[in-house]
């Protein structure tokens, strides 16, 4: 059969079956039992490098030793007192490089302690039930707006409500949860997203408005003038182009809205994937683009990284599981131009080098692949917040993201911001609720005094 007879980019390439075995949870949970094994293995190290290694400090050798004792309880106030969004993070974290990278057991002979799989084992019963955890400290009557429901807003939003504040959250989006609702790929994370928001917003003093843009319908100078305090948690919704010929083909997209449109489809049987792949990138969003192409039915998958595996910004626990579900990975080698007519056909890259200085360079050695589905992953970047044209302060941008200070205030008074859009460490969930958390205790210190403290 001719290539142009066939649907190259058409959904329902599997079964309902399949589909379902295919984005079934890729980490099963623990049942008690393993749980407890695994729990023994912790050695509940005094100054725990795990600790040190988790961006929230969550005390992992206390809620481990928890388990052992059936307090599953206490060890789930261990774990979402420190980091609230703590359910989604024992699912998407890359332990491998954080708390379990600094396990002590992690040697050539032994394996490190589960810490992802028994914070999750400690957590979720607490979403499944809706058990409340926490309380609400007496009301102060301030109010605070949150801008963006992704990790850095809600931690923020919880621990001011936690504090006793009233918290609105305005999110452009339909839905809450942001990189966790739209950006993560589903077989990691199922349903879980919209439970744990559930479970979060359970607290009360935290009202949600989706559908509000900023610089749109709302604007900085009237939240500054409505709210005692300003908290943005904006992300990076910004995506990089290629800049090169052929990009505005049919087929070329980039790869966050391929997964956003999947974590949003209720039945993907019913979305389109291509036969040929092709991911551009060497981070999570081109590998979980890349997986999950392939779980939907595409015939072949290729992700094209313009380095070497050990400067791709997805870990190797990620690239090795992309290659187990039968992703081709090409290193050094760039897109130089996307070929087609109306669609794309196939995709030219170039082989890369580096120079004596360690510089990038291409090689002139060029190859072809086929592709009928080009997604982009190149990196996000930050979308400053506009203004409305009326003389107000302008929040600083420096290095491509908002410029804060220790306390995460930005350069306007009464404006805070944390998560992707601050930048730091690291661009990771875990990082965002940290930053939430740290700036909420700086907002309740200037509102009310004190030493800043949200623990109640």
């Amino acid at each position: 059969m001719d290539r142009k007879d066939l649907a190259d980019i058409a959904s329902g390439r599997l079964s309902v079956q399949q589909l379902a075995q295919n984005f079934d949870d890729v980490a099963p949970p623990l049942d008690r039992q393993s749980a407890l094994i695994a729990a023994q293995r912790c050695y509940y190290c005094y100054d725990a490098p795990c600790i040190q290694a988790c961006p929230t400090g969550i005390d992992i050798p206390s809620f481990i030793r928890r388990i052992t004792t059936d307090n599953l309880r206490g060890a789930a106030q261990d774990i979402l007192g420190a980091n609230v969004l703590g359910g989604m993070c024992a699912r998407v974290c890359p332990t491998e490089i954080l708390c379990e990278g600094s396990c002590v057991r992690n040697t050539g002979e032994s394996q490190p302690v589960q810490i992802g799989a028994l914070q999750r084992y400690a957590t979720d019963w607490v979403f499944d039930s809706n058990t409340a955890l926490f309380e609400r400290a007496a009301a102060t009557g301030k109010r605070v707006a949150v801008v963006g429901a992704g990790p850095a807003g809600l931690s923020c939003a919880h621990a001011l409500a936690r504090a006793g504040h009233d918290v609105v959250i305005f999110d452009a989006k339909p839905r809450p949860g942001g990189l966790n609702e739209y950006g993560i790929a589903e077989y990691k994370v199922l349903d879980f997203a919209a439970r744990e928001i559930d479970w979060l917003l359970s607290l009360g003093g935290i009202r949600w408005e989706g559908g509000r843009t900023l610089g749109d319908d709302l604007h900085l100078s009237e939240l500054r003038r409505d709210y005692d305090a300003v908290y943005l948690g904006l992300g990076l919704t910004g995506v990089n182009a290629l800049g090169i010929e052929g990009e505005a083909l049919a087929g070329v997209r980039n790869a966050v809205d391929f997964i956003a449109d999947l974590r949003q489809c209720p039945d993907l049987s019913k979305l389109p994937v291509g036969r040929r792949v092709v991911v551009i990138g060497g981070g999570n969003t081109a590998i979980d683009a890349a997986v999950q192409s392939k779980k939907l039915g595409a015939e072949s998958v290729t992700l094209v990284y313009r380095r070497g595996s050990t400067s791709m910004s997805a870990t190797w626990a990620e690239q090795e599981f992309a290659k187990t579900q039968g992703v081709s990975v090409i290193e050094w080698a760039q897109p130089r131009r996307i070929l087609g007519d109306a669609a794309v056909a196939a995709i030219e890259f170039e082989y890369t080098q580096l120079d004596d200085g360690g510089r990038l360079l291409g090689s002139g050695d060029c190859f072809t692949l086929a592709a009928d589905s080009v997604l982009k992953a190149i990196g996000q970047t930050l979308i400053a917040p506009r203004t409305n044209g009326d003389g107000s302060a302008v929040i600083e941008i420096r290095s491509g993201r908002i410029a804060v200070n220790a306390e995460f205030e930005t350069s306007v008074r009464g404006v805070w911001a944390g998560g992707d859009c601050v930048g730091g460490k690291v661009d990771l969930t875990v990082q965002s609720v940290e930053d939430g958390k740290l700036a909420a205790r700086a907002i309740h210190a200037r509102l009310v005094g004190g030493n800043g403290t949200t623990e109640n």
